[in-house]
């Protein structure tokens, strides 16, 4: 594994271009990489996963819909071989285990009812959980499920930027 210090040196010493890439790959918003790069250096990752929970909570809900226009539905496989692709296809391991027109039927509704892709942090539940989940947030209200979805993706982003500096959690 390599050194998580090496890596955000590494990270901080990019080129404004190239960290901004590297955090697209965490979460696929421009605005979010721009100021997430903006604020560097970052003296340890728990400072960087701070400035970006922060900078996810700051997005206007324009940003939001861009970066969940890069995940797939869960019980799809994200298409393609970057970063982002890999990194979805292991988030959403557990998801094979539920019925997959459950998944399909509820991804539908989500979508019909909230006009975007239903997200959630998907590392480590099951295709049971996430389809609980699921078919729970469907009883939201708007408000309520923008909140849920902006933390969700937060906590996806905190994920990957862990993965992003070396650290597999």
């Amino acid at each position: 594994m390599p050194d998580t210090l090496t890596a955000l040196d590494a990270f901080n010493a990019r080129p404004p271009d190239e960290a901004e890439r590297d955090l697209v790959a965490c979460c696929a918003c421009r605005a979010f990489a721009a100021k997430v790069a903006g604020l560097r250096p970052y003296r340890g990752l728990g400072e960087l996963l701070a400035a970006a929970d922060a900078a996810v909570r700051e997005l206007e809900w324009s940003g939001v819909l861009e970066a969940l226009s890069a995940h797939p539905r869960i019980g799809e496989r994200a298409a393609g071989s970057g970063t982002e692709a890999t990194w979805s296809r292991q988030e959403q391991s557990g998801a094979g285990d539920a019925p997959r027109a459950a998944l399909a039927g509820g991804n539908r509704a989500y979508e019909q009812r909230f006009g975007h892709v239903y997200l959630v942090c998907a590392t480590g539940l099951s295709g049971a959980e996430l389809l609980a989940k699921l078919t729970s947030r469907l009883r939201n209200d708007e408000e309520t499920e923008r909140d849920i979805v902006r933390a969700e993706l937060a906590a996806i982003t905190r994920v990957r930027l862990r993965k992003l500096m070396g650290e597999d959690r």
